[in-house]
C-alpha cells in the first residue's frame, strides 16, 4: 500500500498513491490513519485523485474513518474523487455526510486552511 501523509495547517493529508482501493490493502490504510488519530489529529483530508477504483469493503472503511474523527469532534473530509468513486458513493448515499471536495473546485491547501464545501449531488 502506497500512501503518504503530510500536515498542512491544522490538517493531516493522507495521500492515497495506489489506483484501486480495495479489501487487500484497507488494513494499513485503516492502521495509518487510526495511529494519526489517536496521536491527536482531527482534521483529516484523504487525497483519493489517484483512485480509480473502491469497493464496498472501502465505503466502510471510510465511514469507520468518519466515526473515528466524528467521536473525537473532528471531521474527514475527502478530496479530488475520480468520477467513478464519486458515483460509488452517491449511489450507496454516504455523500450525504461524508465531507467531499472535487480537486477543480479547490486545491488541497485552501481545505487544509479550514474551508470546504459538501457535496451536493
Amino acid at each position: 500500500m502506497r500512501i503518504s501523509q503530510e500536515q498542512s495547517g491544522q490538517a493531516r493529508i493522507v495521500r492515497v498513491e495506489e489506483s484501486k482501493l480495495t479489501y487487500p490493502v484497507l488494513a494499513p490504510f485503516f492502521a495509518e490513519v487510526r495511529a494519526m488519530v489517536e496521536e491527536g489529529a482531527r482534521r483529516v483530508i484523504i487525497d483519493l485523485e489517484a483512485v480509480r477504483y473502491i469497493d464496498s469493503a472501502t465505503i466502510g472503511c471510510l465511514v469507520e474513518i468518519h466515526r473515528l474523527l466524528e467521536d473525537r469532534g473532528g471531521s474527514v473530509t475527502l478530496y479530488g474523487l475520480q468520477r467513478r468513486v464519486e458515483t460509488m458513493l452517491s449511489m450507496t448515499g454516504v455523500h450525504q455526510f461524508l465531507d467531499i471536495q472535487a480537486a477543480a473546485a479547490q486545491p488541497i491547501r485552501g481545505i487544509s486552511a479550514g474551508t470546504s464545501a459538501r457535496y451536493a449531488a
